[in-house]
């Protein structure tokens, strides 16, 4: 199999990291969007969430997989991730009282302190647009970062895209308090997601060179 080769393997590993840090930030964004919700609501709103990421995730991948492959979508795709870099990067700068705002959501319990006061009250059906409009954004994202990073290795696209599922709907609470705590974790991986981007572009442009250059010739 792919992942038994040193590439595969390596490929892997960057996914692995990928998911974990993109799941744990997607949570973040549900937990935040769900906390101004009664508690009953907040679990509808979570769920919406949930299975919306994991639609999106499937559907983009499908797309993501054959638009990579025509010429010159790769330099793009590569430049969208470093956008991707620069929004992680911000939202690594959260403040840690909506930070914990969201992981409490997230796990059921009632958020307390000054995030608690601020958080504006919503209904369910705009708690899930927020969610939904979120999710089209963080699967793309997700979705991209993991297929630049498994390249031609199939079997660890399809490994990444269902453990980005199954974080998403398993472990979202606890990976989301694990960045909280340990923010080193998620500064690992926005610079695997920075050298996957970086990759992109390089690669991207090795495959555009040549017809540029007969283009301009």
């Amino acid at each position: 199999m792919e992942i038994f080769t040193a590439a595969g393997f390596s490929a892997l590993l960057q996914v692995i990291a990928i998911d974990l840090v993109l799941a744990g930030d997607n949570a973040i964004v549900i937990g935040l969007a769900a906390a101004g919700l009664p508690s009953e609501q907040r679990r509808k709103a979570i769920l919406i969430g949930v299975a919306a990421a994991t639609v999106l995730r499937i559907c983009f991948a499908v797309i993501t997989v054959h638009l990579l492959a025509v010429l010159g979508l790769l330099l793009v795709g590569g430049i969208l991730l470093l956008w991707v870099c620069w929004k992680m990067w911000r939202e690594l700068r959260t403040p840690p009282e909506e930070e914990q705002e969201a992981t409490d959501a997230l796990s059921g319990t009632e958020p307390g302190g000054r995030a608690a006061a601020k958080a504006p009250r919503k209904t369910l059906g705009q708690a899930a647009l927020q969610i939904v409009v979120a999710d089209v954004s963080m699967s793309l994202d997700n979705v991209l970062a993991v297929a630049g990073a498994a390249r031609e290795h199939l079997t660890v696209l399809v490994i990444g895209l269902i453990l980005s599922i199954a974080l998403m709907g398993l472990a979202a609470s606890f990976i989301a308090r694990l960045l909280h705590r340990y923010r080193w974790i998620a500064y690992v991986g926005l610079l695997i997601i920075l050298y996957v981007a970086l990759d992109m572009i390089w690669r991207g442009a090795l495959e555009v060179w040549p017809h540029v250059g007969a283009a301009l010739s």
